[in-house]
């Protein structure tokens, strides 16, 4: 009886280790299922993490055309120069239970990810073909409209790396953030399309398309995002951040935050670029959002932002969810500039700006805004409170800013 199971246990594996062909430091990984039909009993995540241990340094791994099961954690770290190509399809499982309990901890309140990878002078790239499939629909009916669960997975988390480029994928339904960038620097990620959409009356909450943290250098273009929150975030502690030539749509579009949850540490944000980009149906275009903690966000720009249908295209707060305490806040906003920004407000709100008391917000410049209520509704308004340069910035604000000015309006003010 022994007998037979080992030798049961070894036909199962045989195929998994056939799948991998190495050719000295060059990798070929084949799916184990050729009909692209999973039973449930196929895995290739043991063979993906074979190639990485034989060809992740100094070498080369391709993903031949057709479809791979993960279903287990992937947690790829120590990758040194080394050219990934992806050709085929990653689905990811819907045992909920298991990435509940498995899902790799990236730190950040409390998050964590269905797939870790970083190293040194790393390139994935998908020349289109790539596509990550994150089974997203049974995460939305599982979380019913809310969030943050967690153990819920992010797809792909790119950590402690230095020099990657990702190029030319594609994620469809993602489990929950597309991906995250932390403790990396010198990372380019181009040519990627992002589509979370439920097909059930639960929504694709918080399935953004990137959020950076404790990262510098970065540079994001060329992406199409539709996600069920904030397309580009950029988080505490991020600097020197690129983002140009991105279409998003049903997303919170640009923004910078949260920032300052955590009293004990300051977050600070410097140096970021937002330009080129469109928004479609979106609850802000061009906003920063911070908890009343400490740090700093300075030097942002906003630049050529089109939108058609954003529920408050320009948002400041020192208080993003509560509404309370916002005068208590000492992260410092300064040198913020919003330039060429044009398109429609679904309400007669252009931008609700409210900087703490304790810290007003230093120079915020804007120039050349043209926002307009959506189906010829006319002007719009700007209500404004503790910018120390309000007179000069070049906005004529029309009235105070409430503290509790919410995110996102219900109608007309």
């Amino acid at each position: 009886m022994l007998l037979n199971c080992i030798l049961r246990l070894l036909f199962l594996l045989l195929p998994a280790a056939a799948t991998v062909s190495q050719n000295g430091s060059a990798c070929t990984v084949t799916p184990l299922s050729s009909s692209g039909t999973n039973s449930n009993s196929v895995d290739d995540t043991p063979q993906i993490l074979d190639a990485v241990t034989k060809c992740g340094v100094n070498g080369s791994i391709s993903f031949s055309a057709g479809t791979y099961y993960i279903n287990q954690v992937m947690d790829t770290i120590s990758l040194h120069n080394c050219d990934i190509s992806i050709y085929g399809t990653f689905i990811w499982s819907t045992d909920v239970q298991y990435w509940l309990s498995h899902s790799i901890s990236v730190v950040y309140a409390g998050r964590s990810t269905a797939w870790r990878i970083g190293g040194t002078n790393i390139t994935m790239r998908g020349y289109g073909q790539a596509l990550f499939n994150g089974n997203g629909q049974t995460w939305y009916d599982e979380n019913r409209n809310n969030g943050n669960q967690n153990g819920r997975p992010i797809s792909l988390t790119i950590w402690n790396a230095n020099n990657m480029l990702i190029d030319g994928i594609t994620w469809k339904q993602p489990q929950f953030w597309n991906t995250f960038v932390a403790h990396s620097q010198n990372i380019t990620m181009s040519n990627l399309d992002m589509n979370a959409t439920s097909n059930s009356q639960w929504t694709t909450v918080n399935t953004d398309g990137i959020d950076t943290w404790n990262s510098q250098d970065i540079v994001i273009s060329n992406w199409t995002v539709t996600s069920g929150d904030d397309c580009i975030s950029i988080k505490g502690n991020s600097s020197n951040v690129h983002v140009s030539n991105v279409t998003c749509y049903e997303s919170g579009g640009m923004v910078i935050g949260s920032l300052g949850s955590q009293a004990s540490q300051a977050d600070d944000v410097a140096n970021i670029l937002f330009e080129n980009v469109r928004l479609n149906h979106s609850s802000n275009a061009a906003w920063i959002k911070t908890y009343p903690g400490t740090g700093y966000v300075r030097n942002v720009t906003f630049r050529n932002i089109q939108f058609s249908d954003v529920n408050q295209p320009i948002y400041v707060t020192p208080c993003i969810y509560s509404g309370s305490n916002c005068d208590s806040s000492h992260l410092q906003i300064s040198d913020i500039r919003w330039e060429n920004i044009s398109g429609t407000a679904r309400y007669n709100v252009g931008g609700g700006i409210y900087c703490s008391g304790s810290v007003p917000c230093q120079n915020l410049t804007f120039s050349n805004i043209n926002i307009t209520q959506k189906n010829g509704g006319g002007a719009v308004e700007y209500l404004c409170s503790n910018i120390a340069n309000q007179q000069t910035s070049g906005l004529t604000c029309s009235g105070s800013c409430p503290a509790n000015w919410p995110q996102q309006l219900s109608g007309n003010h």
